[in-house]
């Protein structure tokens, strides 16, 4: 197992095994979709989050758009996306998504938002227009939304319900004892109880966990089988990067092999659909979590 060495004065980084390399960005696909995002002026957490896949899905014309802005109100110490008070909502998103959407012909849109605790729906409202624009724009394209936790208030997760998008996510990110210090103003149990209550309202259901954090073997497997608890439908697993020297380090690089192990005791366990590996993100081959099941 790899380790970070710290002194009080210098931190040495471990380097990046070679199955992490990822290929930059190219290709007639990747610059369509470059085009599409800056003429409309879309935040994507493709760019926002630093996510490796970017060239990869871009370049096979899918993105993933992040609503409400591109400012969180949370600091969550594995994120790339910038913290602070976020500018007013942007009243009309909901329309340029949508019409992004038709204009880039995807089959599956993936969408996702900042956490927006300063407004009193949590942003829940434009979540809801922007799941009816596209569906208006673009009916025959299915929706994975990647939600918030809404700060434990009900009221605007059942907004999530209502519209009732083909998948809805929500990620762990972490084990359990680490949750405090991965996702400081969130709350594992709180998290298991909106995966919960979106499988009471209906919902297929998935959830993402990023390993090399420090958690252990035991606290990986007493993590899945929590999810299972609740019945979440689709999980993915992935190698936490570190975005910049200010957030969490990385504690460990997670193997193929391990991974590998990871999906096929997911499966065992009963998870419709696992998609385990060092680069997995939340939304990569986001279509297949659809079709494929």
């Amino acid at each position: 197992m790899s380790e970070i060495l710290e002194t009080e004065n210098e931190r040495i980084r471990i380097k990046k095994p070679k199955w992490l390399r990822v290929k930059l960005p190219t290709g007639e696909e990747y610059r369509k979709v470059r085009a599409i995002v800056d003429e409309h002026k879309l935040h994507t957490i493709c760019e926002s989050g630093s996510c490796p896949n970017m060239g990869e899905c871009w370049g096979e014309g899918t993105a993933t758009f992040m609503i409400l802005g591109n400012i969180c109100t949370r600091s969550c110490g594995f994120c790339a996306v910038q913290t602070g008070r976020p500018l007013e909502v942007d009243m009309f998103e909901p329309g340029k998504i949508a019409h992004s959407v038709k204009t880039m012909g995807v089959k599956h849109c993936v969408i996702t938002s900042v956490d927006r605790d300063d407004l009193k729906d949590g942003g829940s409202e434009i979540w809801m227009q922007t799941v009816r624009a596209v569906r208006n724009q673009s009916p025959e394209t299915t929706m994975e939304t990647l939600i918030p936790d809404f700060a434990g208030k009900w009221e605007n997760l059942q907004n999530i319900i209502d519209v009732a998008p083909e998948i809805v996510s929500h990620n762990l990110e972490t084990v359990r004892r680490l949750t405090k210090a991965v996702r400081i103003q969130a709350r594992y149990d709180r998290s298991l109880e909106v995966l919960f209550r979106l499988k009471k309202g209906g919902m297929r259901t998935k959830s993402g966990v990023m390993l090399g954090l420090g958690e252990t073997h035991e606290e990986v497997l007493e993590t899945m089988e929590d999810l299972r608890s609740v019945n979440v439908d689709i999980l993915t697993l992935g190698q936490y990067l570190q975005p910049t020297p200010k957030h969490l380090p990385v504690a460990e690089f997670v193997t193929p092999e391990r991974f590998a192990e990871y999906q096929e005791i997911g499966l065992k366990m009963g998870f419709k659909y696992v998609e385990s590996g060092p680069l997995v993100r939340s939304s990569y081959h986001a279509e297949k979590h659809m079709f494929d099941m």
